[in-house]
């Protein structure tokens, strides 16, 4: 996976935190996919991580398969597409813990909508060397046929966060917006109360109303969502 490094001055090691896009459909959008996320990559090396952004399989310029399929609206698999994008970030933390400037253990999990989900399918493995998941906005279906507020089987998707939940026992902060066209608060509320009723431990955030769509609110909002990450980072110190 071709990744983009970002790391404060000197040898470390760091606390690491991977940052983790979102997906398409589409082969050719995803195909021009460039994920760097400068603020939120700026945000967390000024608080001493290094941070990287890998480009999964299927996206970018890692090209190659795309194994994150969700197989449809009828046949539509989230607990699957989930495992395969947790089944990449879980690749790409084994090969940066290795690195001489990455400390080996406390990695932070970061996601955006596809890779948030990702994230969240990752939590149930309760991986050793993970200390907390953020996730922004995750989850799979949304704006089916490019039509805002138009999602694929959202049963489906509260399901498999409830079967997520049953193992999970990572800390999960869980960030949405209250005019997300992809995960409304309609999906995004019964999605992490399933994930918490199952057991898994979820703090779910509703903000308000961010810009024209609010799936937007981890690139463009980190003078809002900085303070609240900041503070629930101290707490699973």
């Amino acid at each position: 996976m071709r990744t983009t490094v970002f790391r404060p001055e000197g040898p470390g090691p760091f606390p690491l935190v991977v940052i983790n896009h979102g997906s398409v459909q589409d082969q050719d959008q995803r195909a021009k996919m460039r994920p760097l996320f400068l603020a939120a990559s700026e945000f967390f090396v000024q608080r001493g991580y290094a941070v990287a952004v890998p480009s999964r399989p299927g996206h970018g310029e890692t090209g190659g398969p795309y194994l994150e399929s969700n197989h449809g609206c009828a046949n539509a698999d989230y607990r699957a597409s989930g495992n395969a994008t947790a089944d990449s970030i879980q690749a790409a933390i084994a090969y940066l813990v290795a690195q001489p400037f990455v400390k080996k253990t406390d990695v932070i999990v970061v996601g955006q909508s596809a890779g948030g989900w990702g994230a969240l399918a990752l939590a149930s493995r309760n991986p050793r060397n993970v200390k907390a998941v953020v996730n922004f906005a995750g989850g799979r279906g949304g704006h089916i046929n490019d039509r805002p507020n138009n999602n694929c089987a959202p049963e489906r998707l509260i399901e498999a966060a409830r079967s997520f939940g049953a193992s999970a026992r990572i800390p999960v902060l869980s960030i949405y917006a209250e005019n997300d066209t992809f995960f409304a608060p309609s999906i995004s509320k019964p999605l992490n109360a399933a994930y918490r009723a199952a057991g898994g431990r979820i703090e779910y955030k509703l903000m308000p109303a961010f810009g024209l769509d609010g799936h937007t609110f981890f690139g463009s909002g980190v003078e809002t969502w900085g303070p609240i990450v900041e503070e629930f980072l101290k707490s699973v110190r």
